[in-house]
Order: C-alpha cells, then sequence, then structure tokens
C-alpha cells in the first residue's frame, strides 16, 4: 500500500506528463499541502543526472517556499516569473520512471508518529528553516553534491506530508551531519585555494 505522499506525487507528476501545469497552477491545486509536495517535486530530479539549465529555476523556488515555511506562513506563495515554469514534458516522464525507487525506501521507514512533534508550529518553521539551508547547499557550485541535501530535503518535506515526528527529528540531525560534510569540504578547499576559483569558472 502507497503512502500518501506517494499518491500526490505520482498523481501530479502524471498530470504534468498530459497537461503540462505550472508551479503556481499546482499550488493552486494542494493549498498548504502544496509547500511540501512542490518541494518534493522541485528537488526529487537532483537525485539523477540533471539537464542544464534547471538547477536555478528548481533550487530558487525551493527555497522560497522554505523560507516562508520558517517565516509560518501556510499559503504557499511564489514570484510570478517562477510560477509561470513548466516542467518539460520528457523530463517529467524520466521522473516517474525514477519514482519507484525512491518510494520504495521511503514507504518502510515512515508513517504517523510522534504527532505531537509533527503538528507543532515550531516543527513546521524549523522544518522550513532547514530546507532553506539544505536547498542553499543544493544549488552551490561544489560538484557532484547534489544527492546529498537533496536527502535531507526529502525526508524533512515527506515527515511533513505524513506527520512523522520521528522522522522529522532523524532529519534535524541529518541536516547537522551535512552541514557539517559541506563545511569539511569548503575547509578542504580553503586548505587548497587553487582549486576553489576553478568551481566559478
Amino acid at each position: 500500500m502507497h503512502l500518501r505522499f506517494s499518491h500526490d506525487i505520482k498523481s501530479l507528476l502524471e498530470k504534468l506528463a498530459n497537461q503540462p501545469l505550472s508551479l503556481g497552477d499546482i499550488l493552486a491545486q494542494t493549498s498548504e499541502r502544496g509547500f511540501s509536495l512542490v518541494i518534493c517535486l522541485l528537488v526529487l530530479p537532483f537525485l539523477f543526472p540533471m539537464p542544464p539549465g534547471l538547477t536555478g529555476p528548481l533550487g530558487t523556488a525551493c527555497i522560497i517556499l522554505a523560507l516562508q515555511m520558517a517565516l509560518g506562513r501556510r499559503s504557499p506563495w511564489l514570484p510570478k516569473r517562477i510560477a509561470k515554469f513548466k516542467f518539460p514534458r520528457w523530463f517529467v516522464l524520466q521522473l516517474l520512471q525514477n519514482l519507484r525507487r525512491v518510494t520504495r525506501l521511503v514507504e518502510k521507514i515512515t508513517r504517523p508518529r510522534l504527532s505531537h512533534i509533527a503538528k507543532s508550529r515550531y516543527a513546521w518553521r524549523l522544518n522550513g528553516a532547514c530546507i532553506a539551508w539544505l536547498s542553499v547547499l543544493l544549488i552551490s557550485p561544489i560538484p557532484f553534491t547534489n544527492p546529498i541535501p537533496t536527502v535531507g530535503i526529502l525526508l524533512l518535506a515527506i515527515a511533513n506530508l505524513e506527520a512523522d515526528g520521528l522522522l522529522m527529528c532523524i532529519s534535524y540531525v541529518l541536516t547537522g551531519l551535512i552541514t557539517l560534510f559541506f563545511g569539511f569540504i569548503l575547509y578542504a578547499l580553503w586548505l587548497a585555494p587553487g582549486l576553489l576559483p576553478n568551481l566559478f569558472v
């Protein structure tokens, strides 16, 4: 039996494949759940090889939504330019093919737990702050690291959707570990300053 988030994401992807919708359309249809659903949709591609030109729009939209969560908003909003973004049909079909790999694992580890944490407004804000920070790391120019913060973002978004307080707590620890990992990389680059300019070429 699939989790609700799996049904939601798959349904959205199938709609996008048949009749491309903008991010604004999706948010309008999903209301409060749109925060986590669209964040999942935005970062899911980063688990796999990404075509050029999509990292900026997807990452920026994710940061904007996450910051709204951190501020306590319950109605998602995107700037018109980003809200008009539509996923290419071929790209959506590829996501549908890869979705099963992700849901098989997640279905085994999440369910409604620790509801006093999961439904807390403080947890909602903290989740938004963590997702925003991980999204910054996601679009950083450090090569070959996209899947690492993506996992953290997906777990937080799914924990929101499934009201899984335990998964939220695990995700907070993971966010800290990911931050330390990126800090270590930046420290290593600082010790080898000749490598740093090459990242921005």
